[in-house]
């Protein structure tokens, strides 16, 4: 029989689509009270690989991601993804369109091996959690970079976004090795040690 282990905690990871940058910048002081500091952002740029979200957030959205300095259990994703889909109904509320979500949030979590995304419907390979969440394996983790599965997402799929993800798997390792933050490391420059002063010959 297998010995039972807490597996480590994993980073969250938050994907935000809005109709432009200021949304996400407004937005993001109430992520930051609900999961504490950022560890690391990627500002807004245009995201063009569907129109699925053209009828509530525009025919020009951008997307942007951050992470966040505390880890988490891997099982908090499913009280995040309700409290994201909460959001996003308040936020509707809040700009007077009702059901129609003016921000987009994708919650996800990373492990050193893998990318995984919360979402609320079932497919094939994605696994049910509980409360009406599953997670979907997006990404994995192979000689020095990230690899997309045949169902991944395309926009998941690119450069912008693998290179980013890889940034910050390469932060969660430090944070893993050393029990601090990426942010919180020493930039004092280590002290050379003094030359010992040379015995006496004989």
């Amino acid at each position: 029989m297998g010995i039972l282990r807490k597996p480590a905690l994993v980073r969250l990871v938050i994907g935000i689509l809005a109709s432009d940058a200021a949304a996400i910048e407004a937005l993001r002081p109430r992520l930051q009270e609900k999961f504490g500091k950022e560890e690391l952002d990627l500002p807004p740029f245009p995201f063009s690989f569907t129109n699925y979200y053209e009828s509530e957030i525009g025919s020009a959205p951008v997307r942007a991601f951050t992470c966040y300095e505390k880890l988490i259990d891997r099982e908090a994703i499913v009280d995040i993804k309700l409290w994201t889909n909460e959001l996003e109904l308040q936020l509707a509320n809040e700009k007077g369109t009702p059901g129609l979500r003016p921000v987009n949030l994708d919650p996800g979590y990373m492990t050193l091996g893998q990318f995984f995304l919360a979402t609320t419907k079932d497919q094939r390979q994605r696994v049910y959690i509980r409360n009406g969440i599953f997670v979907e394996p997006t990404l994995f983790f192979q000689e020095g970079h990230f690899h997309a599965f045949d169902w991944t997402y395309h926009d998941y799929q690119s450069p912008e976004y693998i290179k980013y993800l890889e940034e910050v798997r390469r932060r969660l390792a430090h944070q893993h090795t050393t029990g601090k933050p990426y942010n919180q490391r020493s930039t004092t420059p280590k002290t050379p040690p003094r030359n010992e002063p040379e015995k006496n010959k004989k």
